[in-house]
């Protein structure tokens, strides 16, 4: 037995606008940012467990506030009373109607309640011994599902379809999880195409890319059609004909300036358009699919919840589903997102473009290669070569593929050294990154 006896914040900002990693259309200067906690309990085992909310730097410092608004739910409560029904657990958070309010289930309080479950998985996944995309994977189907709120979702999914889809992954799991160990899971990579940066880095950079056995990039576009054609050319000269290259205009355009923006980049063969309006118009997004057919249409990065991914899948908006691993209400919500998408056919290529983002959300995509979808096809992680050096567990690729992690948790844990190093407070300067 052992109780919880601190939830400590920390407001962590690295100073990437220095050199425009991260930069596109909509965000010109991102200052990547982990508004971080940790839980600590009274055991005497040292295990804690670590989790974050990514932002890009101003009101990290709010996210903060409002992580540290759920720690009453937490200091001096069972651990594992918590740990051992975290679909419970989620419930306790989201259902709070005084909190639910601020929302409901999105925004700044969701995505703290998601920091705070992601970091309860993380302590559950240490005290295990396990990676948390093997601890999820080898839940029994009727604990995955006890994990969903499936209020308003059933119209889309109900419970039993779930138990179904689960059920049916079991066959070959052994085989998928000995083959994800073995080989591990694709990734593209983001890192060449930030829209700050110059024609000669695009271009080196692509090359770089495909030396390093990435099988698709992506190139940030919306601020100017014209660099965006040039752009788009350079990298279409470097990679090759054929060689998948997606393009992101991080939620620049109007609906009819989508589709012809598209239209006129549709000569690069482009693999799929990202976020090409507001992540809130569902209609609007099915109304781009149509128009620019047979380019998909990707999007998830900021999905609030589960139910306007539900939607999305409804209307056939989305060809690619891009959770993500901070946004939504943590790794209970994501399930359900994995489990949606399973149900329509859509593959998940989750967001990654972020401080901690690669660590963590490659544990869902592990997770539903071996026990949802069963399948690799049309899927791949995002990658981006920002600021692993500062956890305790960084991803790790070899020849374009995530390897899968095997140290216990959830890869969430920063290093202390860079805690303190990049602790933000008004006025105080950092090192560049």
């Amino acid at each position: 037995m052992s109780t919880i006896v601190s939830v400590d914040t920390t407001d962590i900002r690295f100073p990437t606008s220095r050199q425009l990693d991260g930069s596109d259309a909509m965000n010109p200067d991102p200052d990547y940012s982990a508004a971080y906690l940790v839980i600590r309990t009274d055991a005497n085992d040292g295990i804690e467990g670590h989790g974050f909310v990514f932002t890009i730097g101003r009101g990290n410092d709010v996210q903060v506030a409002a992580i540290r608004a759920l720690s009453g739910y937490l200091v001096g409560r069972d651990t594992e009373e918590l740990l051992a029904d975290m679909g419970a657990t989620w419930k306790m958070f989201a259902h709070d109607s005084q909190l639910r309010w601020l929302g409901p289930e999105k925004g700044v309080m969701h995505m703290a309640i998601g920091a705070v479950i992601n970091a309860l998985w993380d302590l559950r996944a240490k005290r295990e011994g396990k990676p948390l995309w093997q601890l999820l994977a080898h839940l029994p189907p009727e604990e995955i599902v006890a994990l969903v709120d499936f209020r308003y979702l059933s119209d889309a999914l109900t419970r039993d379809e779930a138990l179904e889809i689960l059920h049916a992954a079991r066959p070959g799991r052994a085989e998928r999880e000995a083959q994800l160990v073995a080989n591990g899971y694709p990734g593209y990579t983001t890192s060449p195409g930030w829209l700050g940066y110059s024609d000669e880095k695009l271009a080196r950079l692509c090359r770089e890319a495909i030396a390093d056995g990435f099988g698709q990039i992506k190139l940030k576009v919306g601020g100017n059609l014209d660099d965006d054609i040039r752009r788009l050319g350079i990298a279409r000269e470097a990679c090759g004909e054929g060689f998948p290259i997606a393009i992101d205009a991080n939620q620049r355009w109007d609906v009819a300036e989508a589709v012809e923006w598209v239209g006129a980049l549709a000569r690069f063969d482009i693999h799929w358009v990202e976020e090409p309006t507001s992540p809130d118009d569902i209609l609007g997004h099915a109304a781009i699919a149509r128009g620019i057919a047979p380019i998909p249409v990707a999007t998830g990065e900021h999905v609030q919840n589960r139910i306007v991914f539900k939607q999305l899948l409804q209307v056939n908006a989305i060809g690619f589903m891009q959770i993500d691993a901070a946004r939504v209400g943590g790794v209970n919500e994501n399930i359900a997102n994995l489990l949606l998408a399973a149900k329509f056919g859509v593959p998940v290529c989750p967001h990654a473009g972020g401080v901690g983002l690669c660590e963590a959300v490659q544990h869902l995509s592990m997770f539903d290669y071996v026990a949802v979808s069963g399948s690799q096809d049309g899927r791949v992680i995002e990658f981006v070569d920002h600021l692993h050096e500062h956890f305790v567990t960084p991803v790790v690729l070899n020849d374009g593929n995530y390897q899968a992690p095997l140290a216990p948790g959830a890869g969430t844990e920063m290093l202390a050294a860079s805690i303190a190093e990049y602790t933000f407070s008004p006025g105080r300067t950092v090192a560049a990154v």
